[in-house]
């Protein structure tokens, strides 16, 4: 076995940089998507069951928030978790246990006897989700060449957010046939475990081994992934030349207090706080509300069902844009879009506008997850990579274990239209924070060889 001394560095962010998108990129993509579309297809399992169980089980409006807050805080500790989680074991396995985790998880959910049983399950099940996000972000950071890895990103959710049409286009069906078989939906949400079919086809990412000082096994890995790509694609360019890091040692929670990880944490906080509080805000409680406001359950899942068919092609719209445009402003215009057609939904009851405004809200906020997912991680080099961006995501959904219970209250003392100002409002809000403070990074991401984006100084 070599020595990891042999290799004094292995370059892997140039040598990964200067590669042809081969073969090994689809399939390491074929296997992203598909923990992102059994994520996708996971998350809203319980908003699309909830209001059957209100017939079935009695629960409560404020059971629902309960729950659904309780989720956030399960989202929290998994992305919290995750960081630590893929520094320490590599984000190959990482992503492997967390997928296995919540597939798990939902698939004990199918179950549960009540509603306090129900929720454990979910925030378990919840608590994997975000975790196996956090990685997957990271590792298509570290795995695709630069200047096309937001576009890769793109695509990947592209596929993934499909589950969730999905989810609800099942739901619909499934969930009024008779008083069981809203289980069907977790069982559905469930098969994200047969990532395991992918074990063997995804590689650890060389930057990882690199971070840790073991250049030999990142040398290793590049060569197999060089191999097939040449093999396929003809001789390589030459990398640029190697710039000299010291081994990234295990990055303790106070790293985040440095002026240099700071700055882009507390951003990146407001970005998944406002996108949290307004996709969920929306998502979880749009069948809920519809059904509460005189639309039977049949309806109200079937038109939450249809107004999801409009996320995969947000996904597409982003990878359009990602690599082309400041990413900073796509999200900025993005945001903008949702809060305005968020409020149109609200505004209306027509079951042909609430459709269309909510198809318009689906696609944008996809292509705006898709474009935040690929934004957040260059803000940091590869020391805080992990740790900013699963803290900043963490945040994000820990910010909203008191959503829920906003939106019920809101609901309950001023109706139905209020909960949409507040969406709104929410976007509103992220879109300008991000439009006056955001750093570029296309500019950044240049300057490929010192594996970070700028200084990122505070107005």
């Amino acid at each position: 076995m070599t020595h990891p001394q042999a290799v004094p560095h292995a370059n892997a962010l140039n040598r990964i940089n200067r590669l042809p998108v081969g073969r090994f990129h689809k399939v390491t993509l074929l296997a992203i998507s598909f923990a992102y579309f059994f994520e996708f297809a996971d998350i809203n399992t319980f908003a699309t069951t909830a209001p059957k169980l209100i017939g079935l089980w009695g629960v409560t409006i404020d059971q629902v928030a309960y729950v659904t807050s309780l989720s956030f805080v399960g989202m929290f500790l998994g992305s919290i978790g995750a960081g630590a989680m893929a520094d320490r074991w590599g984000r190959r396995r990482t992503l492997m246990l967390t997928t296995l985790w919540f597939g798990f998880f939902s698939f004990v959910s199918v179950f549960a006897w009540d509603i306090v049983s129900l929720g454990v399950f979910r925030v378990l099940t919840s608590a994997g989700l975000a975790a196996m996000t956090v990685v997957a972000v990271i590792y298509v950071n570290e795995m695709y060449p630069a200047a096309v890895r937001g576009k890769f990103q793109a695509y990947a959710i592209v596929i993934g957010i499909c589950g969730t049409p999905a989810t609800n286009l099942i739901a619909s069906a499934v969930v009024p046939l008779n008083d069981w078989s809203w289980r069907l939906v977790y069982l559905w949400g469930s098969l994200g475990i047969l990532l395991v079919l992918f074990g063997k086809r995804l590689k650890e990412s060389p930057r990882w081994h690199e971070s840790r000082g073991d250049h030999a096994e990142a040398d290793r890995i590049l060569r197999e992934i060089e191999e097939s790509v040449a093999a396929e694609k003809g001789p390589l360019a030459e990398p640029l030349p190697p710039v000299e890091e010291p081994p990234v040692t295990r990055a303790p929670l106070r790293l985040l207090l440095q002026k240099k990880y700071l700055y882009p944490t507390l951003l990146l906080t407001v970005l998944w706080v406002t996108q949290t509080i307004g996709f969920f805000g929306f998502s979880s409680w749009a069948p809920t509300l519809l059904a509460n406001e005189g639309f039977s359950v049949e309806k109200s899942v079937f038109y939450v069902a249809l107004t999801t068919v409009g996320a995969p092609l947000g996904s597409y719209l982003a990878s359009l844009v990602t690599d082309r445009f400041e990413r900073k402003w796509s999200l900025a215009a993005f945001g903008t879009v949702i809060a305005l057609c968020g409020l149109l939904y609200g505004l209306t009851f027509n079951p042909v506008l609430i459709i269309v405004f909510g198809f318009l809200v689906n696609m944008f906020e996809r292509g705006y997850t898709a474009l935040a997912y690929a934004y957040s991680p260059e803000l940091f080099d590869t020391r805080g990579r992990s740790l900013g961006t699963g803290v900043s995501y963490g945040l994000g959904r820990l910010s909203n274990a008191a959503g829920p219970l906003i939106v019920a209250a809101v609901y309950q003392g001023s109706g139905y239209q209020s909960v949409f100002y507040l969406i709104a409002g929410a976007w509103l809000l992220g879109a300008i924070v991000l439009a006056v403070f955001g750093p570029r990074t296309r500019q950044a991401t240049a300057a490929l060889p010192k594996d970070r984006v700028e200084p990122v100084r505070a107005p």
